[in-house]
């Protein structure tokens, strides 16, 4: 017989079936036992009686059941299934270090991840992953339509793209090399090279010693960058597109892991727009709140978002106009030499993009880089492209597990990170 999945494939009731799987829970009755069956699907109820009454199994034991589909309207599904045989596949070894057969996960965030196979069995847990594998997949679906090449670029480079010293550092066969920062530098050389329009999805690498719940040193960036464009507004636009998408693709696709995680997902009609400056006077004026020069901190970041969903009734906000000094050397200068052509996306209080236009001028970008104290010949394989002919260009990058985090309701990104790497954690 095929395997099948509990909530894959439509039932007939009558029809044999069966089903592997983990024993989630168990019942026992005086002339019938329950047992729920839990596979990547779902779970299911299966009804053991007269020969298979006094069967036992320790929860988390992997399992085959071969029974009949039987009608039931007490259950979600509207099927249970009665065993004919039940054959144990592995048998759980050890006790395990905590329930996961309840709503919630009764433990603190650093044994769930000392113990990371277990609790991603938990369903809200796996719900939490199907939503982070759809938003990264309608990411790619969405530029792929548009014309986007996906591309792959080094996460061992010799230089950071953002021209600090947050960089992990390795020896790469007696060379100093570094973990990529960010795939920029090989986006706009992939734009330079004729695609105009690309796509990555891939890791990113920061050695900032943080121990907040929001940063990580290893995350997934969902990187575009876009050739021809004319303003940073264009840009804007196309984020503002593909997240209406991404949402739309989880609202159809994910209508169960929503359910488990009572979320009800954001609609985007428009993203409203402050500059920084406005958005440093409503902190100020409204909430009493300084901020520090050049940019929000993560405090200012959460109360402009609470604003512009009383103002606005919008979960999202773009604050734009950063100052040269905070933003790398390759961001483009606005009129106002001062300010760049470039933001953020706040949403839920939580900054989840940067983006803006890039400079492809030749020698304003030598220019930039002398401003910012960097010796253009330590970027010379970058800056070469833009003697010959570079569009006007810009982009974006999203942190997948940021917007997952806000997404699903997850207070911690470590939550939203399957394996996450942070200060202290590097295994498993």
């Amino acid at each position: 017989m095929i395997r099948i999945v509990t909530t894959e494939t439509p039932y007939k009731v009558g029809e044999t079936v069966k089903l592997s799987g983990w024993v989630h829970k168990q019942r026992y009755l005086s002339k019938v036992t329950f047992l729920l069956l839990r596979d990547r699907g779902g779970i299911i109820q299966c009804i053991l009686e007269k020969e298979w009454l006094n069967f036992r199994v320790e929860n988390e034991s992997i399992v085959e059941i071969i029974g009949d589909v039987v009608e039931s309207k007490k259950q979600k599904l509207g099927v249970e299934i009665h065993v004919r045989n039940i054959r144990v596949i592995n048998k759980c070894q050890e006790a395990i270090p905590f329930e996961i057969n309840q709503s919630e996960l009764k433990a603190g965030m650093d044994h769930l991840l000392n113990h990371r196979t277990i609790s991603l069995r938990h369903e809200k847990n796996q719900a939490i992953f199907k939503i982070q594998s759809v938003l990264s997949q309608s990411f790619g679906d969405f530029f792929t339509s548009h014309g986007f090449t996906r591309i792959f670029t080094p996460k061992i480079v010799s230089q950071g793209a953002e021209g600090g010293a947050n960089v992990f550092s390795l020896n790469y066969f007696g060379k100093n090399a570094h973990l990529a920062q960010s795939p920029q530098f090989y986006k706009q050389m992939m734009v330079a090279s004729g695609f105009e329009r690309v796509f990555e999805i891939g890791q990113v690498f920061r050695a900032e010693a943080h121990h907040s719940s929001r940063h990580l040193n290893e995350y997934v960036s969902l990187d575009v960058e876009i050739g021809f464009i004319d303003d940073v507004k264009e840009i804007m636009e196309w984020e503002t597109d593909v997240l209406k998408y991404m949402i739309s693709r989880v609202n159809d696709q994910c209508k169960r892991e929503l359910e488990i995680l009572d979320v009800k997902l954001p609609c985007i009609t428009e993203i409203p727009c402050l500059t920084l400056y406005e958005a440093q006077e409503i902190l100020s004026s409204k909430y009493q709140k300084a901020s520090p020069e050049g940019d929000l901190d993560s405090e200012g970041e959460r109360l402009i978002g609470e604003y512009v969903r009383e103002k606005y009734n919008s979960e999202f906000v773009f604050i734009t106009n950063y100052p040269c000094e905070t933003r790398p050397m390759y961001t483009m200068p606005s009129n106002d030499s001062a300010l760049t052509e470039s933001y953020d996306l706040l949403y839920k209080g939580l900054e989840i993009t940067s983006g803006g236009l890039r400079i492809h001028d030749y020698e304003m970008l030598l220019q930039s880089f002398s401003s910012k104290g960097l010796n253009p010949n330590d970027f010379a394989s970058y800056i070469e492209m833009f003697q010959y002919g570079v569009p006007p260009h810009g982009g974006f990058a999203i942190g997948l597990e940021r917007l997952t985090a806000n997404m699903t309701g997850v207070g911690n990104i470590r939550g939203a990170t399957a394996f996450p790497r942070d200060l202290e954690r590097l295994i498993p």
